[in-house]
């Protein structure tokens, strides 16, 4: 391999006389070049961005797939360039188990039965947690993800090259100074042309000729030999010294200034990030609000579906929904078996008398829409009076509220005591 000796010693010296500047500045024993308080700002709401962005996205990310191992999994296969293998989640396996539990149980059986159909809504949502997980990843994920891995290495880039040009101007009026007051010691030694101690044009022309020691950042240089004002050679090389100082802070200066343009356009360029995020932010809410409400319409389906099994509950007249600490989030039809058609017939709701004794308070849990005219349609959170007659199913119970009375179900009251 070829290497360009005198490039790398200069990258060697470049990087020697940035160091000692930021060391001084660490040390507070050299001047600093302040940046504007707008750039300042400018820079603090870029960090400030990054921050909360790549914390959005990670939490994001832990929202949509909490397993782990998956992520991993994920992170690999897009760093390869490769597709994810498709494969069941949660929700899609567990309806595929009740289904094959159902096929083992008996398809026929109520047990069965049911375990098709909530198997059959397990797949529906685990389907649409797919789709939101899609929709959410192309219109949230992909774009915080475009801005750290993209955007933000490039202002990183550059605010890194910035702070490099920063130390080489601090370090160009660093030299210039010391040249400056080098060459002014220089002057000041200087003996006159008429002075009885000034050497003469042979005495300069026998004496040593000044060597100069250049360090690989050709910056400082030790003069050895003759002292200062033995020579007025000595004030030449300061001045020459001086005149190259300045045209190195100069070409800093504009090297500087042009950097620092380039980064406080991609600094205000943030306030477009911010309205990119916001719109995508939008979006995910919307493919959340689209999913829930996709979820909420299964749910409700699914009830009404169970609603049509006779005897759901015959095994276990008492048990009640409240006690389980399940809540329907819509309405739905209480599964009614023969008995209950037969009792419409038989009993009449309008003539049916409140006991003198017996009557008890009871609070509403779940909204109930009435099946026929004998029932009694319901409001959550109400209270009404209930109370049994002779040869109603124990799963009923008749209920007043004012002048209005009929038929309610007993899993959707609380009896008060």
């Amino acid at each position: 391999m070829d290497f360009n000796v005198k490039k790398l010693a200069s990258d060697a010296g470049v990087f020697f006389t940035r160091a000692v500047q930021f060391t001084g500045e660490k040390f507070g024993q050299v001047e600093k070049t302040e940046l504007d308080a707008h750039f300042e700002n400018l820079l603090s709401r870029a960090d400030s961005t990054k921050n909360w962005t790549e914390k959005i996205f990670r939490q994001t990310e832990v929202l949509l797939q909490p397993n782990p191992s998956a992520r991993i999994e994920e992170f690999l296969y897009e760093k390869l360039d490769r597709t994810v293998p498709s494969r069941p989640n949660n929700g899609e396996l567990l309806g595929h188990y009740m289904q094959d539990a159902a096929k083992d149980f008996g398809p026929g059986t109520p047990y069965g039965s049911t375990l098709i159909k909530v198997g059959d809504c397990e797949r529906r949502l685990g389907g649409a947690q797919r789709e939101f997980l899609q929709t959410s990843a192309i219109s949230f994920l992909a774009p915080l993800r475009n801005f750290l891995e993209g955007d933000w290495r490039t202002i990183s880039k550059e605010r890194r090259l910035l702070e490099n040009r920063r130390l080489d101007l601090d370090s160009s009026k660093a030299r210039l100074k010391k040249a400056k007051l080098a060459e002014s010691k220089a002057a000041v030694s200087l003996p006159s042309t008429t002075s009885p101690c000034a050497p003469s044009a042979a005495s300069c022309n026998q004496a040593p000729v000044q060597k100069c020691v250049f360090l690989p950042c050709d910056v400082i240089r030790m003069c050895v030999s003759l002292p200062l004002s033995c020579c007025p050679a000595a004030f030449q090389l300061w001045s020459e010294e001086v005149d190259k100082a300045a045209h190195e802070l100069r070409v800093a200066q504009t090297e500087f200034d042009r950097q620092a343009e380039v980064t406080r356009l991609l600094l205000e360029g943030i306030s477009s990030t911010h309205v990119n995020h916001l719109r995508c932010l939008h979006e995910f809410v919307e493919a959340q609000t689209a999913y829930y409400k996709q979820c909420y319409l299964h749910m409700q389906d699914l009830q009404k579906e169970l609603g049509r099994f006779p005897n759901a509950f015959a095994g276990n007249p008492g048990l009640s929904m409240a006690s389980s600490g399940s809540s329907p989030q819509g309405n739905a039809t209480l599964p009614q078996d023969a008995a209950s058609a037969v009792e419409t017939d038989t009993l009449k709701i309008e003539e049916v008398q409140a006991p003198a004794t017996g009557t008890r308070k009871a609070k509403v849990l779940y909204d109930y829409d009435a099946a026929d005219t004998s029932e009694l349609s319901l409001l959550a959170d109400e209270l009404i009076t209930v109370y049994t007659v002779p040869g109603m199913d124990s799963d009923w119970l008749v209920g007043e509220r004012g002048n209005q009375k009929g038929r309610v179900p007993v899993t959707y009251l609380e009896l008060l005591s």
